[in-house]
């Protein structure tokens, strides 16, 4: 999309990964959660993991071309093993690899890809929808080829998203029922096959030892375990204990606190287990707890400011994260493509200039960031504040409620996936309870919780965000006016804000590196601004426990550590 690929036609593997792994054996994931679908790409259901998923593997399913993970606008061939385009790119041709064949052994054809495209557009998520619907005209160009020709308003994006999806073969696919969940497996393309399902418990993988792209040059080094076994678990207690007894072998670990507190263990002193720090190079992304401005109590922005800034995060750190823990205070924080600590160029000042209303102080110059107290638990400064911002919105303390102009008391529930951010939410519960804030925590199995987020039947849910380098088109599924009011979206929040869009339209429209950039940050201000969430913390780096038994290549690409290219020996 930007710039030079940085691997020639003649490239023989990506560079992180090894093609001299050895093959064999089996691979046992973790998953926290449940499942009773096998189907990855539509809204009903809980989708079992692994089949088509970035981090444990595009096991099952494949799209025309390959990310690599190193690059952050670049795709290689696979399915598709050559494309035209132009320089505006209005169209994109698709060139099939005369060896590309389902798991039942059928070619991949040109008609497959126009079905694809159909299947996904009406019986799929929204955000396929979306995407193929800039799509004018789909046809097929020759007996190999496809070609996409784009409507006007499409971005210089859309052929990298089309690139990505999924081909589904016709002869093996049911159209009508697509939409439904199943148990059933699906005919697909990638280099593993589904052997055994257990709904809910687990899901086991097994080679395809007819696999078509098995000498391919993207997938050198990569799928190098016979089998995969994918383990679910509703707790992260009971899934760590089984890690540390063998019945898993990697643990990818976000708590800062088990990982030095937890691993003083035989099996890590002896060397059966071993903790692995990855240096990825990619921004934090955002965790927090989303408020659901569909919800009435949540429309006005100074409530929202208010709420956020009674979230002590200076008193959580310390008190419960062991000081782990460093506060987030952009969308993309860590990378150049944060707003914070960085002015707004003159670019930036253009393009946010229409919308000079939208902005927060502090939003121009780079120094928007979450409140900060003096971490004791008891500041007084610092619940001022956000009782000020309050105040703004026409609420007052009454009978030690805080209660809203027609007499309302403030309050809200959390929605939590079980026990995960029940700590969390009580400190922030703890923080409210002095202005009269009643908060209720509502835990609910992996299913409910599912229901109710892609319904957004909740006030306030925890969310992670995860940022790339390459945010795009994806951001109006999560930020976007468009996906509002649409079910089984990412735009947990219900944003609907004009700059919003416009910068959104840009930043995806930008031709140069530096517009992206400076797209990028202007977009960041305006989202800080909506105080949409309350921001909390990141961990530098990443944090993955593994068996002595699994290796890892040696270089971590700039995405981070990527399981699909480990091996057992």
């Amino acid at each position: 999309m930007h710039g030079e690929p940085a691997l020639d036609a003649g490239y023989t593997h990506f560079p992180y990964a090894n093609p001299k792994a050895p093959k064999g054996g089996t691979i046992t994931y973790p998953i926290f959660g449940t499942y009773n679908s096998l189907n990855p790409f539509i809204v009903q259901g809980d989708a079992v993991r692994g089949l088509f998923d970035q981090e444990f593997g595009y096991n099952v399913f494949e799209s025309l071309l390959a990310r690599s993970r190193d690059e952050a606008f670049t795709l290689y061939p696979l399915i598709a093993k050559a494309i035209e385009t132009d320089d505006a790119r209005s169209f994109i041709e698709y060139t099939l690899d005369e060896r590309a064949k389902f798991s039942d052994g059928k070619p991949i054809r040109p008609e497959d890809v126009l079905f694809s495209m159909k299947l996904l557009s009406e019986k799929a998520r929204p955000l396929y929808k979306r995407w193929i619907s800039l799509v004018d005209k789909m046809e097929k160009s020759a007996d190999n080829k496809v070609r996409f020709t784009f409507k006007p308003e499409a971005d210089r994006e859309l052929p990298l998203l089309l690139s990505l999806l999924p081909i589904l073969p016709e002869h093996a696919t049911n159209f009508d029922t697509f939409d439904r969940t199943t148990l059933e497996p699906m005919v697909a393309s990638g280099p593993y096959t589904i052997t055994k399902v257990q709904p809910g418990e687990s899901l086991t993988l097994t080679r395809n030892k007819d696999y078509w792209a098995k000498d391919h040059p993207s997938k050198a080094g990569f799928d190098n375990y016979d089998e995969i076994k994918l383990v679910y678990f509703r707790e992260e207690g009971p899934m760590f204990e089984a890690f540390k007894k063998g019945l898993v072998d990697v643990f990818p670990d976000r708590d800062p606190v088990r990982w030095k507190q937890e691993y003083d263990i035989p099996a890590v002193a002896d060397g059966r287990i071993i903790k692995g720090d990855f240096a990825e190079q990619l921004p934090s992304g955002m965790y927090g707890f989303v408020f659901n401005t569909r919800r009435d109590i949540f429309k006005d922005k100074s409530v929202r400011k208010g709420l956020a800034g009674l979230l002590d995060f200076e008193w959580i750190n310390r008190t419960i994260y062991d000081g782990a823990y460093t506060r987030t205070k952009s969308f993309f924080d860590g990378s150049e493509l944060s707003s914070h600590g960085n002015p707004a160029s003159e670019v930036e000042k253009a393009l946010l200039a229409p919308y000079l209303d939208a902005l927060e102080p502090g939003a121009m110059d780079g120094t928007l960031e979450p409140a900060v107290s003096d971490g004791s638990g008891r500041d007084r400064n610092f619940m001022r504040a956000a009782f000020e911002e309050l105040k703004k919105a026409g609420y007052t303390m009454k009978d030690r409620q805080l209660t809203s102009p027609d007499g309302k008391p403030l309050g809200f529930e959390i929605l939590l996936n079980g026990k995960n951010g029940i700590g969390l939410a009580s400190a922030w519960q703890r923080s409210l309870q002095p202005l009269g804030i009643a908060v209720e925590l509502r835990s609910v199995d992996n299913s409910q919780y599912q229901q109710r987020i892609q319904t957004y039947d909740y006030d306030v849910m925890l969310q992670s965000y995860y940022s790339s380098l390459s945010p795009g088109a994806e951001q109006v599924g999560r930020w976007g006016s468009a996906s509002r009011d649409q079910d089984g979206t990412y735009n947990f929040a219900g944003v609907a804000n004009p700059a919003i869009d416009a910068m959104i339209a840009t930043l995806v429209g930008a031709r140069t590196k530096e517009d992206f950039v400076s797209a990028v940050r202007a977009y960041d201000r305006v989202l800080l601004s909506g105080h949409y969430l309350v921001p909390l913390f990141h961990l530098e780096g990443q944090r993955v426990a593994h068996s002595s038994a699994i290796h890892h290549p040696e270089k971590t690409p700039v995405y981070g550590y990527q399981l699909q290219t480990w091996w057992r020996q």
